[in-house]
């Protein structure tokens, strides 16, 4: 067992420091400007039918479909970071879902114009504006409901015992992990579904389905170090809220932004109401012991 937390430990700090670093940051944005370059001159060359109809079918047409592209590259690259922050913190990890989710509804917008023919007809964009206007409004309304929540967050040592400190981080490393791989697999499912139907899927939903499992596994290993029953209620909150974002994915657009602004208020609520009756209680849950 030690050994497999040893190899675990050395592979999840190697990606990390691959991903997250300056260096691959840089890389990313070098990489995300190609695409989005060649996306567009594709997108040209497909309206002037330069592609047989064998690849033809499997290009869009519309300009504005680039900028969905990249939005969606953006985002699958941000649960790349979500993956890498759970091992450091539970709740930052939380509020970087919601940071997708309000980027998801944003990206809608391109999605909802992608489908407009060009030049631009309001006749088509006055069926879609409702829409467009909750996407846009909801994501506002996250942006700033995150602001109050990461102001909220009151980061504690896990325990004040090194040893089990240490071993709790392992344990979310390799929870980590194991949401990486479940990560690829989901990129090569969804991939060789486009290739067979042309349909691009929405990857999103799949990965906070595992998410849940992952949001539950922590709650339990985190009994470990301590069980209050404030601690198992904010993790278990946690763990709801991860649920109310993976049903926003699959709603119509008006309810999924309503319950993404409604499951973010939730988790405010839950970590203020949590600072204010546990002001001594740890990352864990073992409360601290009061002297004097």
């Amino acid at each position: 067992m030690r050994t497999v937390k040893f190899w675990s430990n050395r592979l999840y700090d190697y990606l990390e420091n691959s991903i997250e670093s300056i260096k691959g940051q840089r890389q990313l944005a070098i990489f995300l400007v190609i695409v989005f370059i060649s996306a567009i001159i594709i997108i040209e060359m497909n309206r002037w039918a330069l592609f047989p109809e064998s690849l033809s079918r499997f290009l869009p047409s519309k300009h504005l479909a680039a900028v969905e592209l990249i939005f969606t590259l953006s985002l699958l690259f941000e649960l790349l970071s979500l993956v890498f922050t759970l091992a450091h913190s539970v709740s930052i990890s939380l509020g970087k879902q919601f940071e997708i989710l309000s980027l998801v509804l944003i990206r809608d917008i391109f999605k909802e114009f992608s489908h407009f023919d060009e030049p631009l007809h309001w006749e088509q964009i006055s069926q879609s504006l409702d829409a467009i206007l909750a996407s846009a409004i909801g994501a506002l309304l996250i942006f700033v409901i995150l602001g109050f929540y990461y102001r909220a967050l009151k980061h504690r040592p896990i325990t004040k015992d090194e040893k089990d400190k240490v071993s709790f981080i392992i344990a979310k490393k390799m929870i980590a992990l194991l949401l990486f791989f479940s990560f690829c697999a989901v990129l090569i499912y969804y991939f060789i579904l486009y290739l067979q139907t042309g349909e691009a899927g929405e990857p999103f939903q799949a990965f906070y389905t595992v998410l849940i499992f992952s949001d539950v596994l922590i709650m339990l290993i985190s009994m470990q170090y301590g069980s209050t029953y404030l601690v198992v209620f904010r993790n278990s909150g946690f763990a709801v809220a991860t649920v109310l974002i993976r049903l926003a994915f699959i709603t119509p657009v008006v309810v999924g932004a309503f319950l993404g602004v409604g499951s973010a208020l939730f988790v405010l609520g839950l970590v203020v109401a949590y600072n204010y009756f546990s002001p001594s209680v740890n990352e864990a849950g073992a409360p601290t012991r009061m002297t004097g």
